[in-house]
């Protein structure tokens, strides 16, 4: 146990006693009800964290008042039916020595009525088009003081259910972060002054929860034109009651500028601590900062040097709940990769994660091993193979994987080289790490058949091995030469001077971006209207701009490439037909199609429990996410089919 680093030293903080310095951040996970009551599959999520190690278990940004609702199964502490889902929430936590702790919300001009079903609500009535423009009413005063007491009132439902700290969020271009900033507030009256609102809010929760725990959230800058910035934030923060604060979180953004909120994978670890430092020297309390904090070594970083008190760790949590238990004994631990595609699925429900199949499933998650141990052949060594092989291992099978390159990881490996994605390669390393102490036998470049299959009686065979790109016929094909986008990768070629890429999808994107950082000239031809238009908006927050920005870059959207010549190509936009300049190699980035020529030849053999494919090989693939989901459910389903198989036979 490594109890000398400083993560490890417990925290007091008001009138609790954190056990390390580990925070599981508020993250937004829309796992409850549709009228925001707690549900068992929060529970187990929730529980599944505490059991990981962190001190300190946030839910999420959990709304005072209907109109402040912003997600559509986002927590609600509104009313006083909800008190009894929180109570057996908090029961679950502290069963496993942790806190529990709420975050107290109001959406305001980031909520919308298609979501709440009400008109939303400001100090000033600004739409936020980040989230679809409706525009707010502004809210009078006796509107704003009613709010207030909803804050109250939320606090004392949590005091009563058990939960043992409050922090409102001040940040992120929420309510409070609204009233607060220049930007948004705009109002002549009293509500002018930029603290009144939060401190009459501190004043609240104290008077109707007196003995909780209570801190803020807020953005150490807001990154926008006419915002916060650091020096103006701090002005704010010295004129509110911090007094009567237990502690503080530091944060960055609002939703204008969101990759502040969610920083991508490209940016520094850490990142944030700079500006959380002067508010750990300078306040009493203890000081919390987030951003980018994704492994133990910058958690150390930070707290040993005195940046800040503990760390608020969101999707580093989210990817591995054991974490804490992990850098406290020096384990390893699933990373995050930071691709967002967990934030980018909250308008659609539930939230994901790439790297974990069980995050938001943990009441589905095997918990024992199989009554009857098998062996397994997996096909294929890319994310969906050595999932799958890792998920039966652990479950007590024996496994083989084949897979014909010399190292594992498939397509994801290739993608984990490109600029956009410098965290990719830390999921595709810690599965090779996990298969090697697991003892699973790999057959690294070894490319195999039913032939080679049959004489080793395999119980059941997974097929993993992935897609590859549709073939192209078009004419004057034979002009010049041609590949998949993955193809290329695959290759290991310099970047070339200049290039033509026929596609502008997730992984066109991603190869253009990484080309032009090498100074190739790039010319994309996609029929797609957007670029990357099958990635979510923080995943690409950063990378369009780049692209826009890049004079090396020159883009045909809603376009198709009808003839090839050896130096140009035919166009059709919208019906119109031009030829265009389109230098070098031809590229092309037509999504996949299952490799799964071995699939009627395996199933030949009839081993016992089955054929079953997973991935991009099933056509189930397409994200990271659905590969390791497929993977993991097939190693469940295999399981339960030795488990039913021997009990039939007795």
């Amino acid at each position: 146990m490594n109890t000398t680093a400083s993560f490890a030293q417990p925290l007091d903080m008001g009138s609790v006693r954190l056990r390390n310095r580990f925070v599981s951040a508020p993250m937004e996970r829309n796992y409850c009800e549709l009228d925001g009551t707690m549900t068992d599959r929060y529970i187990a999520y929730l529980e599944r964290r505490a059991a990981g190690g962190a001190a300190l278990v946030f839910t999420e940004a959990s709304y005072v008042r209907a109109d402040g609702k912003g997600r559509i199964r986002q927590m609600g502490v509104d009313v006083d039916e909800r008190i009894p889902g929180i109570a057996r929430m908090a029961e679950a936590v502290h069963a496993h020595g942790a806190l529990v702790g709420v975050e107290l919300n109001h959406g305001g001009r980031t909520a919308q009525g298609a979501v709440s079903g009400f008109v939303p609500v400001a100090p000033t009535p600004i739409p936020c088009a980040v989230v679809g423009g409706e525009m707010p009413e502004q809210l009078d005063s006796d509107d704003i003081e009613h709010l207030v007491e909803c804050f109250g009132e939320a606090a004392a439902r949590c005091a009563e259910a058990g939960v043992d700290v409050i922090s409102l969020h001040g940040g992120h271009g929420y309510l409070i972060h609204q009233f607060l900033s220049p930007a948004y507030n705009h109002r002549d009256d009293e509500w002018a002054e930029p603290t009144l609102f939060v401190n009459r809010v501190i004043d609240a929760v104290r008077t109707m929860a007196p003995g909780i725990t209570l801190g803020l959230r807020f953005s150490a800058f807001e990154a926008v034109d006419g915002g916060l910035d650091a020096e103006t934030t701090r002005e704010r923060i010295d004129a509110i009651d911090t007094h009567r604060l237990d502690f503080l979180d530091v944060s960055a953004g609002n939703y204008e500028s969101g990759q502040w909120i969610i920083q991508p994978g490209e940016w520094q670890r850490g990142l944030l601590a700079p500006y959380a430092e002067p508010y750990a020297r300078d306040f009493d309390i203890p000081v919390g900062v987030a951003g980018r904090i994704s492994s133990p070594e910058t958690a150390e970083q930070i707290i040993a040097s005195g940046r800040a008190d503990f760390v608020s760790m969101a999707r580093t949590l989210h990817a591995d709940p054991d974490f804490p238990n992990r850098a406290l004994d020096g384990g390893r631990y699933r990373p995050c990769i930071a691709c967002n595609y967990c934030i980018d699925s909250l308008a659609a429900g539930p939230i994901p994660c790439s790297v974990n199949p069980w995050v938001g499933r943990e009441l589905e998650q095997p918990s024992k091993p199989a009554g009857t141990a098998v062996r397994v052949a997996v096909v294929g060594g890319g994310p969906a193979g050595t999932a799958a092989a890792r998920e039966l291992v652990l479950a007590g099978h024996s496994v083989d994987l084949y897979d014909e390159r010399g190292s594992l990881g498939g397509d994801f490996a290739l993608a984990s080289r490109l600029h956009e994605y410098p965290e990719y390669h830390r999921i595709v390393d810690w599965y090779r790490d996990e298969l090697a102490d697991l003892n699973v036998t790999c057959h690294t470049g070894t490319r195999v058949d039913a032939a080679t299959l049959a004489p080793l009686d395999f119980d059941a065979i997974v097929l993993a091995t992935g897609g590859r790109g549709p073939a192209i016929d078009l004419p004057g094909a034979g002009t010049r030469r041609i590949r998949d986008v993955r193809e290329f990768l695959a290759s290991g070629d310099p970047a070339p001077e200049s290039i033509t890429i026929f596609g502008a999808d997730r992984e066109a994107a991603a190869v253009a971006d990484d080309l032009l950082q090498h100074g190739t000239r790039v010319v994309m031809i996609g029929p797609q209207e957007t670029i990357a238009h099958d990635v979510g908006r923080r995943g690409k927050i950063v990378l369009l701009p780049r692209l826009a920005a890049s004079e090396n870059l020159t883009t045909y959207l809603s376009s198709v490439v009808t003839h090839i010549e050896a130096d140009r190509v035919v166009i059709s936009t919208n019906g119109q037909q031009r030829t265009v300049p389109a230098p070098g190699e031809l590229l092309v980035s037509h999504g996949v199609e299952p490799r799964a020529g071995l699939l009627t030849e395996l199933r030949r053999l009839a081993p016992r429990l089955g054929v079953h494919s997973v991935g991009d090989a099933s056509g189930d693939g397409g994200s990271l996410h659905a590969a390791l989901v497929t993977a993991a459910d097939v190693a469940v389903r295999i399981t339960a089919a030795a488990d039913s198989r021997v009990g039939a036979d007795a």
